[in-house]
């Protein structure tokens, strides 16, 4: 039997909001210039008649979450008809219950389901990837964690224990063998950091087009107002961490740009470096030179990288690397790879000793992970999908319950600032980093404290509608 807090999602509504960078964003072997965030809208009720709505948003950021051969447009489009799609599934999912417990249910029922209905239509063509149906599904599972919180009018972190949930952890997770340990009578919170803190710091991205000195310049850069260069834009927001973009493929190159961000860093006094790799490593030993070459030759970068981030292809299942060695020079962190607790249980065994958690996996999928990774004594961070507007506010807040091995990472003030004027005229601290830190201060409320009530955005003609509007 339920509890009367229980409810099930009785609609939902799907914006796109096109975004476009000020400056390219590479990723991996493409680049970045713009974006379509979708803006989910899921109603719940619960037994007694009540109601409510929630937002939830995120970036359909498709070099990141579909690389292949097929062009952007195909792939953009691919991922827009999926998310219309899942308006559908949702507005008739009839589960009811806590929405930690309604998500997972969705996301091993219609979402598996429309994936492989959606990928059978696609016979002849470049499949979508799973990743890419997680972050279509996280907007409407976000939205639904926010309704939730509206309807009882409680911060939503505020739910995730037995007073709120049918379901301790034990009936979603299961323990490595050897672990010897148990989440029976273990519910989200006792994971959590209690009380949140309402500063943390703020990691930058370095990306492979970012320009670190002014002989890189060509006259073309922009003239708004914001830094263009690295050590402007530490000296104007204080940044202590520095998250540096490689090729995966060009250890010179690769080299050489940790070199330079190193320097940097330490002449403008940041403390904390990081290498991101984006998934296009295939051997340790690319990773394993490039670290003991730091350490022969620049010890002092070396001892700066606090972790290093997804050096190996995302599909872990076809690609399991024994990556021990890496993870012995420096903590080794999934992000792609980390589809859910399952994939992080496979990933520690291959030897990653972190977990990268990301809302656009959905908040569902990573509430469980860190539940699971922290479990089992791996270390967890927070990453950005360079989340502008409402994206940007569940995941400070992740990163905030979930005692990251230092702050999170935050780049939309970089690549798009404009696009959250209206949002930051509401949560200031939340857009611009002051300090080296991004301030969530001004999150109090209901659900994850959005207040859109109070933010002026003007939405586009929605893709998908309310039945009942």
């Amino acid at each position: 039997m339920g509890k009367h807090t229980d409810v099930r999602a009785s609609d939902a509504s799907l914006y796109f909001i096109p975004v476009t960078t000020r400056v390219p964003l590479k990723f991996g072997p493409e680049t970045l210039t713009s974006v379509t965030c979708a803006r989910a809208c899921v109603a719940v009720q619960d037994s007694a008649g009540g109601s409510a709505k929630g937002f939830g948003e995120t970036p359909l950021s498709v070099q990141w979450v579909w690389p292949g051969a097929l062009s952007y447009e195909e792939r953009h489009a691919a991922l827009k008809e999926f998310s219309i799609r899942l308006a559908q599934r949702w507005k008739s999912f009839p589960a009811a219950g806590h929405p930690l417990e309604i998500g997972y249910a969705f996301q091993e029922g219609p979402l598996r389901d429309l994936f492989g209905e959606f990928n059978r239509a696609r016979a002849g063509r470049e499949p979508m990837p799973w990743l890419a149906a997680l972050v279509c599904c996280s907007a409407f599972d976000i939205a639904l964690h926010d309704a939730y919180g509206m309807l009882h009018r409680v911060p939503v972190y505020q739910t995730y224990n037995r007073r709120f949930m049918n379901r301790d952890l034990a009936q979603f997770l299961k323990p490595d063998e050897e672990a010897k340990l148990s989440f029976e009578g273990k519910y989200p919170e006792d994971f959590l950091v209690r009380p949140r803190p309402d500063h943390l710091p703020a990691w930058h991205l370095v990306g492979g087009k970012d320009l670190l000195d002014k002989s890189e310049m060509t006259g073309s850069e922009p003239d708004d107002g914001y830094p263009v260069l690295l050590p402007d834009w530490i000296r104007r927001d204080g940044l202590k961490c520095l998250k540096v973009k490689l090729r995966g493929n060009d250890p010179a190159w690769d080299f050489q740009r940790l070199l330079q961000v190193g320097r940097i860093a330490m002449e403008c006094g940041s403390d904390w470096l990081t290498a991101d790799f984006n998934c296009t490593v295939t051997e340790p030993a690319y990773v394993n030179e490039i670290l003991d070459r730091l350490l022969r030759e620049q010890p002092r970068i070396y001892g700066m990288i606090l972790y290093v981030e997804q050096p190996f292809p995302y599909d872990l299942e076809a690609n399991r690397i024994d990556v021990h060695s890496v993870s012995a020079r420096k903590p080794l962190f999934m992000d792609e790879s980390a589809h859910d607790w399952r994939m992080v249980a496979l990933g520690r065994a291959l030897g990653w000793s972190g977990v990268a958690l990301k809302t656009c996996k959905t908040q569902t999928g990573a509430l469980l992970s860190l539940c699971w990774a922290r479990a089992h004594g791996m270390t967890l961070m927070v990453q950005d999908l360079t989340n502008p507007m409402l994206a940007q506010v569940p995941h400070v807040l992740l990163a905030a319950h979930a005692g990251t091995i230092m702050g999170v990472e935050t780049n939309a003030m970089q690549f798009y600032p404009e696009a959250s004027r209206p949002e930051a005229e509401v949560h200031p601290g939340l857009y611009r980093r002051r300090g080296g830190e991004v301030d969530l201060s001004t999150l109090r409320g209901a659900g994850f404290g959005y207040e859109v009530e109070r933010i002026q955005r003007p939405l586009p003609v929605p893709a998908v509608a309310f039945r009942c509007s």
